[in-house]
């Protein structure tokens, strides 16, 4: 009887010691749980950098190739949008010019401050170029820069943009638009050239290096391993974007096309008048502009320099709206209105829907007359009319003014008249003045972009026209509404 009784007392002991003995249990899988799934996500993390952390200007280094003899002319390119301190890069020759490591140059002393330095390229002489008599041996020395400006140990690099001495770029637009992407992963950005030809020749999926190449830093990290051996496999492709195309295929990367980019006009795409395309941009920040000294001068009675630095006046106020198209109604006379912000306004004497606006006006040529696809471009065109009546007024940027509280007012001029129709009302415009906002894009509005919309505000005088650059409503059309 008492053994039964002391067996009795001792069962809620031995509860109380498993179910004690449980919840430790429990308790100690659900830290080693926590703890290591801690440890993966700071196995994820980069261990030198916060993600979260912005892209800024400082993190991308630029590699653009040059020549000795070609330099002195297209350095005054590179000065439009190089910041000597915010940017970091080289320009890589095959030589150094004779005057360059002296210090009584004043020329030369000048450049530096405004400049990136010279950097001569490593030696490609022992790697084969089997393209053909007109092909150019510097393609492998441009092939092998990414090698060349990786191994130069750049600290806390995100992006690594490669273009050419004749390439413009705007930086604070790539800054911008990189940062919808994640640098830690193998990314290949850049555009195909505008022509067809030229992109079905070498390929749709290639970033055309006069346009500018985007690699990741953890991609260019990569690639400079194993570049040499892709120099050899590919004697026979022409440029070195082809090349560098070609290997970073064979590492299994795909080509993300940004639309700002533009190869614009080597031998084999377009020249002449480039005002179609600078008049009607895609919804997208422009990035870089080739080629840019063997087309017409974008703004009338300028050098081809002069007009580039006034565009940079506007650029410089406002990067990211420069060349964004923005379209609006005139309801009274009627008129379609197309801004070009910081370039160019084209008035229309007539309403115009909006898909026939955006059409690109084909103000260039083709360079070569040879192929039968040579005036197929990979983006619409419409022909120029040739009644010079039913072409558009132009009126192109006069001056940009910001103001304290954020307001930008950006001033167009009348270039020319096209016809003596009497068009009193437009015949006696002059100006058109234009009222915005400084423009910041979310990562929202890159990866969504949407166009903006535009009011004709009451004038103050006959000669002018004053336009309002607005976000659109939600539900807002873009289209000439019929006064009732």
């Amino acid at each position: 009887m008492k053994s039964s009784n002391n067996s009795i007392q001792t069962q809620p002991l031995i509860k109380f010691i498993l179910i004690s003995s449980s919840i430790c249990a429990l308790c100690l899988m659900v830290s080693m749980l926590l703890l290591s799934t801690t440890k993966l996500l700071d196995l994820e993390s980069s261990p030198q950098e916060n993600v979260d952390a912005s892209t800024s200007l400082e993190h991308l280094v630029f590699g653009l190739g040059s020549g000795r003899t070609v330099w002195p002319k297209r350095k005054e390119y590179v000065k439009l949008y190089w910041k000597p301190q915010k940017m970091r890069g080289c320009v890589f020759v095959g030589s150094l010019p004779k005057d360059y490591q002296s210090n009584n140059n004043n020329n030369n002393t000048n450049d530096k401050s405004s400049l990136p330095p010279l950097c001569l390229a490593s030696n490609t002489s022992q790697f084969p170029y089997t393209w053909g008599p007109t092909g150019q041996l510097s393609a492998n020395r441009m092939t092998r820069m990414v090698k060349d400006l990786v191994e130069m140990n750049y600290s806390n690099v995100r992006w690594y943009v490669f273009g050419d001495d004749d390439t413009i770029f705007f930086p604070e637009n790539l800054v911008k638009t990189l940062s919808k992407y994640d640098h830690r992963l193998h990314y290949y950005l850049g555009a195909p050239s505008e022509s067809y030809p030229a992109a079905q020749n070498f390929s749709f999926a290639m970033a055309f290096g006069g346009g500018g190449i985007v690699m990741s830093s953890s991609l260019a990290q990569v690639l400079a391993k194993v570049v040499d051996s892709c120099i050899e496999r590919y004697p026979y492709l022409y440029g070195s974007d082809a090349r560098t195309y070609s290997c970073i295929t064979e590492l299994g990367v795909g080509f993300t096309k940004e639309p700002g980019f533009h190869q614009d006009f080597p031998e084999v795409d377009m020249v002449g008048n480039i005002f179609g395309l600078l008049a009607t941009h895609p919804l997208t920040p422009l990035l870089s502009l080739h080629h840019v000294d063997r087309t017409e001068p974008i703004f009338p009675n300028k050098t081809n320099i002069k007009a580039f630095q006034h565009l940079f006046e506007a650029a410089n106020a406002d990067s990211q709206r420069i060349v964004q198209q923005t379209v609006c109604y005139h309801k009274q006379f009627s008129w379609t209105i197309s801004i070009s912000w910081g370039y160019a306004i084209q008035v229309f004497q007539n309403h115009m829907p909006l898909p026939d606006v955006l059409r690109v006006p084909q103000t260039f040529r083709p360079w070569s007359e040879e192929t039968v696809l040579k005036d197929i471009y990979n983006f619409n065109t419409v022909p120029i009319q040739p009644d010079p009546c039913k072409r558009p007024i132009i009126f192109y940027l006069d001056n940009v003014s910001s103001m304290e509280d954020g307001a930008i007012i950006s001033n167009y001029r009348k270039s020319f008249q096209n016809c003596s129709y009497d068009m009193a009302s437009l015949n006696k415009l002059e100006v058109i003045k234009v009222f915005s906002k400084k423009l910041d894009l979310d990562i929202k509005q890159l990866l969504s972009p949407r166009r903006h919309c535009c009011d004709i505000l009451p004038s103050r005088a006959d000669d002018q026209l004053e336009v309002a650059i607005r976000e659109c409503k939600d539900e807002e059309l873009i289209f000439h509404a019929v006064a009732k």
